[in-house]
């Protein structure tokens, strides 16, 4: 009689096992943990996909807001959380730059949590004040550049979208402006819609939607082209800014959640994703790209940012 050694015995239990995993899942509710404030880009577009999600998955998908730290306090949560696909993080480019503005962190969000899916990419909105004197970018590049110091910018800090977007098209374009320090995307918005604040950039997903209710005016897209659900608002290169910003969404689980349910998670992205009318609801949010790339796939694209803000946030 033939003698497996131990382990490998073990091993083919285990790949047994795992698929039977996979197919149980989820066995109670699934929570999608946002870093954000409600009503912000963030905590929009995790509605949006745990509605779709909730339709197709045996189990409810509940969004949980937890907020602080510039998202550490969420990451740290879902990493330490059991790796059962049960707690996910949902959260956007703002993840590449935690290690760089959060020092001394209890976790490496990084090296603790996989990325399940890439599900979208869209630009930054440059909203400007509707009492702002300038009529355009280029108008406002110049009474800016006029005056340094007078006008102030919203952001989240340098950990969230709205605080990196500012710092590249600050450092861009040499210009010098205020900071004015906001705890989400959603407040900074209003504020600028108020006349309180000069400029914020907000992601597409609520950013065009401040533009079209006529709250701010839009100046520029940050991505490489018009964003589709408004193509007459220009980019950032257009209105003379040599640089561009394109903002991702994913969901992240701790880094040792079982491949299986790994794949089924990202099963039910792809399946969602794919819905003509979801799709359709993507796009008019300001969406350029519906998404959803594989695991793998997908933590090699989050490590490419992590290497270009973090150099970023480096150098300055």
């Amino acid at each position: 009689m033939i003698r497996l050694p131990r382990w490998l015995g073990l091993a083919a239990l285990c790949l047994v096992a795992q698929p039977a995993l996979a197919q149980t899942f989820p066995e109670r509710p699934v929570r999608l943990v946002v870093p954000y404030t409600a009503g912000g880009a963030t905590d929009v577009g995790a509605r949006v996909l745990a509605e779709a999600l909730g339709q197709v998955l045996p189990q409810p998908v509940l969004v949980e807001n937890r907020v602080g730290g510039a998202g550490m306090v969420a990451a740290e949560y879902v990493a330490r959380a059991t790796p059962d696909g049960h707690t996910i993080l949902f959260n956007n480019t703002s993840h590449a730059v935690l290690r760089a503005v959060v020092p001394n962190a209890p976790i490496d969000p990084i090296r603790q949590l996989s990325a399940v899916s890439i599900i979208s990419e869209m630009p930054m909105v440059m909203l400007v004040s509707k009492d702002f004197p300038a009529q355009d970018g280029r108008g406002f590049i110049n009474a800016v550049r006029a005056a340094p110091g007078r006008f102030d910018y919203g952001s989240t800090g340098g950990g969230g979208t709205l605080g990196m977007a500012a710092l590249l098209f600050l450092r861009t374009t040499g210009l010098a402006m205020n900071e004015i320090p906001y705890r989400g995307g959603a407040p900074a918005t209003l504020d600028v819609a108020a006349g309180r604040i000069a400029l914020v950039f907000d992601i597409a997903l609520t950013g065009l939607q401040t533009y079209k209710g006529g709250q701010a005016r839009a100046f520029a897209v940050s991505g490489p082209e018009r964003s589709p659900a408004a193509p007459e608002v220009p980019t950032w290169r257009e209105i003379g800014v040599d640089a561009e910003m394109v903002v991702w969404q994913a969901i992240f689980v701790p880094v040792s959640t079982p491949a299986p349910i790994k794949a089924a998670l990202h099963a039910a992205v792809q399946r969602v994703q794919q819905g003509e009318a979801l799709r359709r609801k993507w796009m008019e949010l300001g969406v350029d790209r519906v998404l959803a790339v594989p695991p793998e796939e997908s933590d090699r694209y989050v490590l490419r940012d992590v290497e270009r803000w973090e150099g970023l946030m480096a150098s300055r």
